[in-house]
C-alpha cells in the first residue's frame, strides 16, 4: 500500500501564480497611480505588471518544486518549503475526515484542494493543493480504507492504488434553483456595506477626498441638505421610506447572492462510506461524513421562516465544516423532508408523548435576581439624584425585561431523555432542537456553584468532540439520575464492535 514521494499536479503552478497576482493587485494599482506624477505611467505599469507576473510565476514554480507528499502504511506525510523546510506527518487514526474543495480558478483546471481534517482546529489540519479530482477522490478512499482496516488491491501502471468503484449513493436531499432563491430571501444580509467600506479604505488614495472626514462630508452635503430642509415633512418621510426600501432590497439581494454562491446544486447522498454532501457555485466542496461519527443532530429555524414551516438540519460531527462543529445537511427544508436523513443517521425526532422537563424554578429566580439587583440599584440612584432622574425608569425597565427573559427561558427551555437519546429544546421566537446519541457522548459532568449547592440545583454538561450540550439549572436529583442513565448506556457498549 505504501507509495513513493509524489508531487501535486503541475497545473497547480498556474493556479498559484494567478492567486499571487490577485494579492499583487493593490501594489500594482498603487504603483500605476503613483507613476502619474513622474510621467510615462503606461511604461511604468507595463514594467510593474511584468515584474509581478514573473515574481508570481517563479514563486509558484518554487512552491510546486519543493512540495511533495507520500502515502505510507500508517500515515500521510507532506513536505514543503524552499528556504524554511517543513514536514508534516499525520497518522491515519488521527484523520477524522477528508474533504475536497474547488474554488473558481482550480475548478477551471479540474483541480481540487484536499483537506485532511484532524478535528483539532484549522491549525492542525493538513492541506494539499492542488491535485486532480481523481487523485483527490483516491486519497480520500485510501484514508477511509486504512481507517477501516481495508486495503485496496486495484492499482495503476505506476503502482498507485485506486479506490474500488462504489455504487451510486441514495439521494436524500437536494435544492433546486427555485428553493435556493427562496432560501436566499430569508438570508437577509448587509455585508455588502462592510465590503464597500473595506474597499473604500483600501482604495482611498484614488478618491478626491477623505471619506472618513465628517466635516468634509458636511460641506459637500451643505447644498443638497439645504434643498432637503426646504421640503415639507411629507417629502422627507417619503424620502426616508425610499431609503428604507432600497436598504431592504440591498439586504435581500446580498443574502440571495451569498446563498446561491454557497449552496448552488446542493446535494446530499447516502453512500456506503457515509453521507456525501456537495455544494457551491464558485467554490465547490465535496464532503463525506461517516455515519458513526455523527454524534448529534440539530433542527433549527428563524424568526420569519418558521411561519412558513422552513427549518434547517445539521449534524454535530467530529470533523469541522467551515470552522464550525456543525455539518449542514439540509439548510432549508420542511420537517417531513428530514425524515429519511434523520433515519439514515440513526436518530429519531421526539414523539408527541415525550416526557419533557423544565429547569428548576429556583435557578431562574436566582438568575433574575442576580442580574436584576444591579439594575434596581441604578434605579435607586435615579430616585436620590435629581439630575439623574431618568435612571429610575431605565433601571426598572431593564430589571423587568430581565425578569421576563428568565421567565421565557424557563417556559420554553426543555429537556428529555429516552432509552437511546437525550433531547434539548430551546428558544421561543426561533426554536432549536438538539438530539444526541447517549452512547456517543464522551463525558457527563455535574457542576454546582455556591448558590446552586445551597438551593439544590446543578448544571449537567455533556461532552461532545464536535460540540457541546448542557442543561442548566436542573434539580440535583434529576441531574444525578440522568448522569447515571447515560453512563450506564456508555458502559454497556463494546465500541470495538460498532459498525464503521
Amino acid at each position: 500500500m505504501a507509495q513513493g514521494w509524489q508531487r501535486v499536479d503541475p497545473r497547480a503552478i498556474a493556479v498559484k501564480a494567478v492567486r499571487g497576482l490577485q494579492q499583487a493587485l493593490l501594489p500594482i494599482a498603487a504603483a500605476f497611480f503613483g507613476a502619474r506624477e513622474i510621467g510615462h505611467p503606461v511604461v511604468v505599469a507595463i514594467v510593474v505588471i511584468s515584474a509581478a507576473i514573473g515574481i508570481s510565476a517563479l514563486a509558484a514554480w518554487l512552491a510546486w518544486r519543493r512540495l511533495r507528499y507520500r502515502v505510507g502504511e500508517s500515515d500521510i506525510r507532506v513536505e514543503r518549503g524552499f528556504i524554511s523546510r517543513q514536514a508534516r506527518s499525520v497518522p491515519y487514526e488521527r484523520i477524522q475526515d477528508v474533504s475536497l474543495e474547488q474554488s473558481l480558478i482550480p475548478r477551471l483546471f479540474n483541480l481540487v484542494e484536499v483537506r485532511f481534517e484532524t478535528g483539532a482546529g484549522g491549525k492542525d489540519e493538513l492541506k494539499l493543493a492542488y491535485v486532480t479530482a481523481e487523485e483527490g477522490a483516491r486519497l480520500r478512499e485510501v484514508v477511509r480504507d486504512q481507517r477501516a482496516g481495508e486495503v485496496s488491491v486495484a492499482s495503476t501502471a505506476d503502482g498507485h492504488a485506486l479506490p474500488e468503484p462504489q455504487p451510486e449513493g441514495e439521494v436524500l436531499f437536494t435544492m433546486g434553483p427555485k428553493r435556493l432563491l427562496l432560501f436566499g430571501l430569508f438570508e437577509f444580509s448587509l455585508v455588502v456595506f462592510a465590503v464597500l467600506g473595506g474597499a473604500a479604505q483600501q482604495f482611498e488614495f484614488l478618491l478626491p477626498f477623505d471619506i472618513w472626514n465628517f466635516e468634509e462630508w458636511e460641506q459637500r452635503l451643505a447644498g443638497p441638505g439645504a434643498w432637503l430642509a426646504g421640503l415639507g415633512w411629507a417629502s422627507r418621510i417619503v424620502g426616508a421610506a425610499i431609503a428604507v426600501v432600497l436598504l431592504g432590497f440591498v439586504g435581500l439581494a446580498t443574502g440571495a447572492i451569498r446563498t446561491v454562491l454557497r449552496d448552488w446544486d446542493f446535494r446530499l447522498e447516502k453512500t456506503p462510506k457515509g453521507f456525501r454532501r456537495r455544494r457551491g457555485l464558485l467554490t465547490r466542496t465535496d464532503v463525506v461524513m461517516p455515519v458513526h461519527r455523527v454524534q448529534a443532530i440539530t433542527v433549527g429555524t428563524g424568526l420569519l421562516r418558521r411561519l412558513w414551516g422552513w427549518h434547517g438540519l445539521s449534524f454535530i460531527s467530529l470533523a469541522q465544516d467551515s470552522k464550525s462543529a456543525n455539518h449542514v445537511v439540509a439548510p432549508f427544508a420542511q420537517e417531513h423532508e428530514f425524515a429519511p436523513i434523520i433515519d439514515a443517521a440513526g436518530f429519531a425526532l421526539p414523539e408527541s408523548g415525550t416526557d419533557w422537563h423544565r429547569p428548576s424554578r429556583k435557578y431562574r429566580i436566582d438568575s433574575a435576581l442576580l442580574a436584576g439587583i444591579p439594575m434596581l440599584l441604578v434605579a435607586a440612584a435615579g430616585l436620590f439624584e435629581e439630575k439623574l432622574w431618568w435612571l429610575a425608569p431605565a433601571g426598572l425597565f431593564l430589571a423587568g425585561a430581565e425578569a421576563l427573559r428568565q421567565y421565557l427561558l424557563w417556559r420554553f427551555e426543555r429537556h428529555a431523555i429516552d432509552p437511546k437519546q437525550i433531547l434539548s429544546r430551546r428558544g421561543w421566537l426561533a426554536p432549536r432542537l438538539t438530539v444526541a446519541s447517549r452512547i456517543k457522548l464522551h463525558s457527563v459532568e455535574i457542576a454546582q456553584g455556591p448558590l446552586g449547592k445551597h438551593r439544590g440545583y446543578a448544571n449537567l454538561n455533556f461532552g461532545l468532540a464536535g460540540g457541546s450540550l448542557s442543561f442548566d439549572g436542573l434539580p440535583l436529583e434529576e441531574a444525578e439520575a440522568m448522569r447515571a442513565a447515560v453512563l450506564d448506556s456508555i458502559a454497556a457498549v463494546d465500541f470495538a464492535r460498532l459498525p464503521r
